[in-house]
């Protein structure tokens, strides 16, 4: 599988059903030091809020605790570009889903701050990880 870049995230598409992919994106996620803070479960509020039918689709708020906590320390404001999203959405074709996440080089890179730059490549490096071993 290649990793393919969207400009503000990167994306892989899996050979898996949309809750295998959520459950592999969780256990990545997990092995990167990411916890799942926030889930946004998209189809279920379209469907609650404007009674429309969308594909199974996930928003994942995902957080490294000593990575955020740099970032933090360096510039308080950056709290409003965390957590990390990831995203798992069924595809057209039931046995595969695109799992991708967003790049925060340029996400941070928001912020002005050359301090923070360090930190987003840890945190690339980590969601590229993720991608990876889902692709695998």
């Amino acid at each position: 599988m290649e990793l393919k870049d969207i400009g503000y995230g990167m994306a892989v598409e899996v050979p898996l059903p949309y809750e295998q992919a959520v459950e592999r994106a969780r256990e990545e996620l997990a092995k990167e030091g990411f916890g799942v803070l926030t889930e946004i479960d998209v189809k279920a509020t379209l469907k609650k809020k404007l009674d429309v039918d969308f594909r199974p689709y996930i928003i994942l708020g995902a957080c490294n605790p000593p990575l955020a906590h740099q970032a933090l320390s360096a510039v308080p404001d950056i709290g409003l570009l965390l957590p990390c999203n990831v995203i798992v959405y069924a595809t057209d074709d039931p046995k595969r889903s695109l799992v991708a996440a967003i790049d925060p080089v340029p996400q941070l890179a928001l912020t002005g701050n050359a301090d923070i730059g360090p930190v987003a490549e840890q945190v690339r490096g980590k969601m590229t990880r993720v991608l990876e071993g889902l692709a695998s």
